[in-house]
């Protein structure tokens, strides 16, 4: 079972190291990294070079946005299955591809996989602000906004050529409209590992700005009634259902010894 992972950059040297590390500290040998970068003009170069690995591929070329960057990614992957790592994210265990690959190898009908993530704060702390645990898989939760974390979300690559790679019209939300495509198909199966697979730092392009975090949600938007989800009553849902993961690490972190 080979697990491919594909990881998009465009001046990330900051924190393009801490991502390349925990993938390399994975126990599942038969994996590789494909690193899209579009030219970087800072020190992601030196970075790549620093941290050779046999199991590593680097492109490097201008591009066309991140998503641009995934789908060159993606063309090139060889493995079973696909997943995507941010430059600025890191896998949270080394075992982590190891799950993966064994519920995909226990279930050769298994199309999607995907797990629970863990926000922190994007300076040297790394405080844990937000909590994602994902839950169960249940269609009709689509409808109320549902949506497993991107970065935790796994593809069989027999799957990925069924419905295609991201939608590039989509600047910022192309990840949910795969996700929703992947997740509508007939018969689909799906696994939640309940485990902790990824630490994302916080200050992504989604909400990195005002302007941004309305662009996102002009698109959830459109991606909902294109697959016929809902409106705006589901919008409001899907970042409704954000509150409670502040909520909930808020508490656990008063009660805390």
């Amino acid at each position: 079972m080979k697990i491919s992972i594909v990881t998009a950059c465009y001046n990330g040297a900051e924190h393009l190291g801490d991502a390349l590390r925990s993938v390399d500290r994975q126990t599942w040998p038969d994996l590789e990294h494909l690193i899209v970068d579009g030219a970087s003009t800072d020190a992601t170069p030196e970075v790549l070079r620093d941290l050779p690995n046999a199991h590593r591929l680097v492109v490097s070329e201008p591009d066309h946005g991140i998503y641009d960057a995934m789908n060159k990614g993606l063309r090139r992957a060889t493995g079973d299955v696909v997943g995507f790592l941010n430059a600025d994210d890191f896998l949270a265990a080394p075992d982590v591809i190891e799950r993966i690959a064994r519920a995909f190898e226990s279930d050769p009908l298994l199309d999607v996989l995907y797990g629970d993530l863990e926000y922190i704060s994007a300076d040297a702390a790394m405080r844990t602000v937000r909590v994602w645990r994902s839950g169960d898989f249940v269609p009709h939760q689509l409808q109320r906004g549902w949506m497993p974390p991107h970065p935790t979300f796994y593809i069989r690559r027999s799957l990925l050529q069924r419905v295609g790679l991201f939608d590039t019209r989509y600047r910022i939300a192309a990840d949910y409209d795969l996700m929703i495509r992947c997740l509508t198909q007939q018969g689909i199966r799906v696994f939640y590992l309940r485990k902790l697979l990824v630490r994302m730092r916080v200050g992504g392009a989604s909400n990195a700005s005002l302007r941004k975090i309305l662009t996102k949600s002009c698109e959830d938007l459109r991606i909902m009634r294109t697959h016929r989800l809902g409106g705006i009553g589901s919008l409001l849902a899907k970042n409704a259902r954000k509150l409670p993961q502040f909520i909930v690490h808020t508490l656990r972190s008063r009660s805390a010894p």
